[in-house]
């Protein structure tokens, strides 16, 4: 029995050891060799020698620091204000590149607000990255509720015996089979803002009432142009996996719940979700991930911009490690984004735990 037990685990343990191979080669040595280099000075091409420099490349990507300013004031003490009558406070700058503020020196000012005077503005070592960091997280809680929503709604309208049904799951699951990079070109035309189908359409909806909107070219709705895009592009995606665990769900429970007289609303609350407790940890995780990694899409539509409003932390880890040739700190950068997404990928699990 022993012998039997001994061969049965050997057996496990030869069938596993290529996916260990693989994942250690691809995933657990990269990751150790990209944090090493993260704590050196490394550049793609240059004639100084590489040099350990310990965590400075971790400080320059997240200092941050909080300054406030007081109202400047004339010489009887009243605020000054400018022609639009906002109040006028010292430059930055003259703070940032002073020799008596050393612990500011090389910041840049992100943002600002105001309270009463007082203005408090934080300032960044790297504000760019900052921005990158932010977008990723908006595009993150954006898409993946939104997108995981609406492919559980496809699945159910689509999990249906009826004539043709498969033709609309073709339909649906289309654009994932499409390149990434051929369907940002595709929308980039649709999101012209001159000629484009989406200013087109909304034109003749309002019968010539629409002003044509720059949706790429414009901060304030580059990004979510962008998400709306990714959404549609990768939800038939989901929606198969959500109707793979439709599918699982015994047809003798809606039966019975039928029997007694469940409305459609209790029959999803009490049989559908509960089935769908392992997919939906599945579609969360799977989503979280894809959303983390957005890269194609900014690098075809944006490449950034416009103002850095569609930064990425992949697009950032990409332009740095290869466009500026600063192996360091593209390394970083990936460093960070693997821990952060890391992170994330426990406390779900830990929120979809069961209980």
């Amino acid at each position: 029995m022993a012998s039997k037990l001994t061969r049965s685990t050997g057996a496990g343990w030869a069938f596993a050891l290529p996916g260990f191979g693989l994942i250690a080669l691809f995933i657990i040595v990269p990751f150790f060799f990209a944090f090493g280099l993260s704590l050196t000075n490394q550049r793609l091409i240059s004639p100084n020698p590489t040099e350990y420099v310990g965590f400075e490349n971790y400080r320059d990507l997240l200092s941050l620091s909080v300054i406030t300013l007081e109202p400047e004031r004339d010489d009887s003490g009243a605020v000054i204000r400018d022609e639009d009558g906002e109040i006028e406070y010292p430059r930055v700058r003259t703070i940032t590149r002073s020799d008596d503020f050393p612990q500011y020196r090389g910041m840049r000012e992100w943002f600002r607000w105001q309270s009463g005077d007082t203005a408090r503005v934080v300032v960044a070592s790297d504000v760019v990255f900052m921005k990158a960091l932010v977008n990723t997280l908006m595009f993150v809680l954006v898409v993946a509720p939104v997108q995981g929503a609406l492919a559980l709604v496809l699945a159910l309208l689509i999990n249906q015996k009826l004539r043709g049904i498969n033709v609309y799951r073709a339909i649906y699951f289309m654009p994932v089979v499409v390149s990434i990079v051929v369907v940002s070109l595709l929308w980039r035309f649709i999101y012209d803002g001159n000629d484009g189908l989406l200013n087109n359409l909304l034109s003749a909806i309002t019968f010539g009432g629409w002003q044509p909107v720059d949706w790429l070219g414009n901060p304030d709705t580059a990004l979510g142009s962008i998400m709306a895009m990714s959404i549609w592009q990768a939800v038939g995606f989901h929606m198969v996996i959500w109707l793979s665990g439709l599918q699982t769900i015994s047809p003798t429970l809606y039966e019975a719940a039928d029997i007694e007289g469940a409305s459609k609303w209790q029959t999803f609350r009490y049989v559908t979700w509960p089935g769908l407790r392992n997919t939906a940890v599945l579609v969360l995780i799977v989503i979280t991930m894809q959303a983390f990694a957005l890269f194609a899409q900014i690098d075809v539509m944006t490449n950034g911009g416009p103002l850095d409003s569609t930064q990425t932390v992949v697009f950032q880890a990409v332009e740095r490690g290869y466009g500026k040739q600063d192996i360091s700190g593209g390394s970083t950068i990936s460093v960070i984004l693997f821990l952060l997404v890391l992170t994330i990928s426990l406390i779900q699990r830990w929120l979809t735990r069961e209980k």
